[in-house]
């Protein structure tokens, strides 16, 4: 499509340059940056950073887990089903911390807008191109 004089084409029809669309995420990533879901997740994320009882039962659980992989190299089944039962519970205490549900709860939901997005960018151009077959779609009437 060109405009009226049949000169440069319209935006609708424009090429953009990698560089060009790059810079778009750039500003859709501060977009999504300064959603209230983003801003919701960071706050939590820096709670659960600075709760201690939350970070000492992660530290813990990591050191069984590690103590896991020491006791399957020894071939230790039975140490390693007891640890595996110790890590479960550390597990069960941290869920049982409000704050951990809401962390959680930030993260589902920060999950949830990154998938709408990504569902929203392959709809809108899927709708202009057959990404399949890289092919564009017919238009939709005939002017």
């Amino acid at each position: 499509m060109s405009d009226a004089q049949g000169g440069i084409p319209d935006s609708a029809s424009r090429m953009f340059t990698r560089n060009e669309i790059m810079e778009k995420s750039r500003e859709l990533a501060e977009l999504i940056r300064g959603s209230e879901e983003a801003q919701i997740f960071k706050q939590a994320e820096q709670q659960i950073q600075g709760h201690q009882r939350v970070q000492s039962l992660i530290a813990q659980m990591k050191k069984k887990q590690k103590e896991i992989v020491a006791f399957e190299s020894m071939r230790n089944q039975e140490m390693v089903s007891r640890i595996e039962k110790e890590i479960d519970e550390l597990q069960a205490e941290i869920d049982a911390i409000p704050l951990v549900t809401e962390y959680q709860q930030s993260q589902a939901d920060m999950n949830y807008l990154l998938q709408f997005v990504m569902s929203a960018i392959q709809d809108t151009v899927s709708q202009k191109i057959n990404v399949e077959s890289g092919k564009e779609a017919p238009p939709s009437r005939c002017d």
